[in-house]
This record gives structure tokens, sequence and C-alpha cells, in this order.
């Protein structure tokens, strides 16, 4: 492998400290960057006792920063999100095979959809404190719509 070579090449030849280092942190970048993340799923819907502690001392009734604020329109967000996939969950069962399969590929498509345009309307901030709440707010609107024609869906269908 290309970064065992040049680990190797670090060590055996007598490079200074600080070249030494920075020769370091490349080869991580190369490591890190050459990493499949399409491969990465999320094993477990429960959050880590770090997240359940700060969101209790969070009060996004009367969120005072813009972290505060950044932190729960993720929060709303993200409880939107369980609620679609609660319902995407009632509705698969309830459809024949072919259909399930084209609710499906409307799924995934629609995610692409939502990320692709949220990640658009917070370019518009580029470089401000606000992209997250913008971020989260567009996902949370439109995952809120999706949720909404998936349940139509589920009263419609037999």
């Amino acid at each position: 492998m290309v970064t065992d070579v040049l680990v190797s090449f670090i060590y055996t030849y007598k490079i200074n400290f600080t070249m030494r280092q920075l020769l370091l942190v490349f080869i991580n970048i190369l490591t890190f960057s050459s990493l499949d993340t399409s491969a990465v799923t999320i094993t477990s819907t429960t959050p880590d006792i770090t997240e359940i502690l700060f969101a209790q001392n969070l009060n996004c009734n009367n969120a005072q920063t813009q972290a505060e604020i950044n932190r729960c329109t993720q929060l709303f967000y993200q409880n939107t999100d369980k609620k679609l996939n609660q319902v995407y969950q009632q509705l698969l069962p309830k459809l024949e095979r072919s259909r399930r399969q084209k609710l499906t590929t409307a799924q995934q498509a629609w995610i692409k959809f939502r990320d692709t345009s949220c990640e658009f309307e917070k370019s518009r901030y580029e470089g401000g404190s606000i992209i997250p709440t913008v971020y989260f707010t567009c996902l949370e609107k439109t995952t809120k719509q999706r949720t909404q024609q998936l349940q139509e869906y589920l009263k419609s269908d037999p």
C-alpha cells in the first residue's frame, strides 16, 4: 500500500522532525479520504449519553445563542425524520411487492433531492454561523411535507 511505503520512507531516511510530522499528517489525510463513506450506515438511532445530557440542559423554547438555536433546529429535524421513518415503515408492508419497490426507489430519489435542495439553500449563507439553522430548518420543512405525502398514501391504500 502507498501509505506503508511512505511511512517506511519517512523513518528510513533522516527527515527532520517537522517534515516528518507534516508527511504523517498528509498520509493520514490520504488514508481517510480514500475511505468509502457510502458504505457507512447508522447502526443505532439511540443517541449517546452526551447527546441526552446536552439536550436536557438545552431549552429549545428559549434558545439564547446561535449554537443553541443550531442544536435545537437539528433536534427538531431529527424528531421529524423519526416520524417520517415511522410512517414509511407503516406504509411498506401494506403495498404489493412491485409498488413497494417503486416506493423504495422514490424515497431514495426524494432523499437525494431533499439533501441537495437544502445544501443549495444553505449555500446562500456560506461562512455564517446560521448555516446549520438554515440547513436543518430546510430538512425539517421538506421532511414534514414528505411525511404528509406518505400519510396520504397510507390513508388511500387498502
